[in-house]
């Protein structure tokens, strides 16, 4: 058969990765002003981190119904109606009395209005590929990471210069100019009845692997919220952390910067490797790499140090939120790609609100980071176990299937 791979599936993913990109600004703007917005509001760290916190979860709720959406009416009216949303929410932050108008708002207008630029993205463009999806997936979702690269200093130097309100509203007239006039190279939709490699790909869950696909679909989702309350202790705290450490916010913006540019350079890596062995071997090679990762930071806090671990990190975590979207697109059905595939990427997000709070109530309560360090690990190693026993189902349902032929 045919493969549905065209010369426009790569076009659309380049464009899909620059929407992602601009997009998921508000997964690092929040995180990079968390210093300057505990000192405006002279709140606690905990208190702090909430408006991270309203905006990821506001990521996820966000995700699944743009998924939904995205399923029944293709990717473009949804991803323009977010971007619209969070240029708007932008821009009302700016004038925010307190500190929980300015979470609330967080949560409702930048993370609902930006969860169209992650995960549904990364579900389009699964439905563009078959030969190549795993690169492709993975290469979509490096558009977070991206973000991360480029948002962190700017935001930061924009800050010290004009401060975070100021710079928030800029982040939001800038968004709404360049987003919208990009998202419409995505107003065509993908063709499944075609006779293609994709259409003839209709997943099955208990065939696979012999497990309801709501109980398959469940499992994937703890799976992801355990690895991401690991992954976001060092993603949301890193730059306070160097704060505390007396290297400054600056240092920890650019060390935030390092961590998520070699994290793109990981998902390079991981497409190759998701291609050759799956979705599931890759989620629990890229798990494993990140627990070690993780409990480097406990050992070192030198400058250099810090820096050459944040590297390590990044290119540890690059395969583990791709490895979701290939392992959904194995066992379930194309037409279907556009909810489960945002819902499993989204449910990693409430993992990153979750562990970005709990990483700050524990630094609160134990006075260190060090604590919260051990935290993550342990939530690490739980999601180590769901993707070993998940793996251990679905090759000893091959080999039944391989004896009973």
């Amino acid at each position: 058969m045919p493969s549905i791979e065209t010369s426009y599936s790569w076009i659309r993913l380049v464009v899909s990765i620059t929407l992602s990109t601009l997009g998921c600004v508000g997964m690092w703007s929040l995180v990079v002003a968390l210093p300057a917005v505990q000192a405006d509001f002279n709140a606690s760290r905990a208190d702090a981190t909430l408006p991270y916190t309203l905006a990821t979860i506001g990521f996820m709720i966000g995700g699944i119904i743009v998924g939904r959406l995205a399923d029944r009416f293709g990717i473009l009216p949804p991803l323009a109606s977010g971007t619209i949303l969070m240029s708007l929410g932008y821009i009302l932050t700016a004038s925010a009395p307190n500190l929980s108008v300015f979470a609330v708002i967080s949560g409702v207008t930048i993370g609902l209005g930006g969860a169209a630029s992650f995960a549904p993205l990364v579900a389009d463009v699964s439905l563009w590929f078959d030969r190549h999806r795993g690169l492709a997936i993975s290469l979509a979702t490096a558009g977070s990471s991206l973000a991360g690269v480029v948002w962190p200093p700017i935001v930061q130097h924009s800050i010290v210069a004009i401060g975070w309100r100021q710079t928030h509203i800029g982040i939001g007239i800038f968004c709404l100019a360049t987003m919208l006039p990009l998202s419409l190279v995505l107003l065509r939709r993908p063709v499944f009845h075609k006779a293609t490699l994709e259409a003839a790909s209709t997943g099955n869950t208990i065939q696979a692997i012999g497990l309801a696909p709501s109980v398959t679909q469940g499992l994937l989702a703890l799976a992801g919220m355990c690895c991401c309350v690991a992954m976001s202790m060092p993603q949301v705290h890193l730059v306070a952390y160097c704060g505390d450490l007396g290297y400054g916010p600056a240092r920890g913006a650019e060390m935030l910067a390092v961590m998520l540019g070699f994290g793109v350079a990981s998902r390079l890596i991981f497409g190759w490797v998701l291609n050759r062995i799956g979705g599931l071997p890759t989620l629990l090679l890229g798990s494993a790499m990140q627990a070690i990762a993780l409990a480097l930071y406990l050992p070192f806090d030198g400058l250099v140090s810090l820096y050459v671990i944040s590297a390590v990190f990044g290119l540890a975590q690059g395969g583990i939120v791709p490895s979701y979207a290939v392992i959904i697109r194995e066992l379930f059905p194309a037409q279907e790609a556009g909810f489960r595939v945002s819902l499993a990427i989204s449910v990693t997000l409430a993992g990153m609100a979750l562990g970005g709070w709990m990483a700050g109530a524990i630094y609160d309560w134990a006075g260190s980071y060090a604590s919260a360090l051990i935290n993550g690990i342990a939530w690490n190693i739980a999601n180590m176990a769901i993707a070993v026993w998940l793996l251990h189902r679905k090759r000893r349902r091959a080999v039944g299937a391989c004896a009973a032929a």
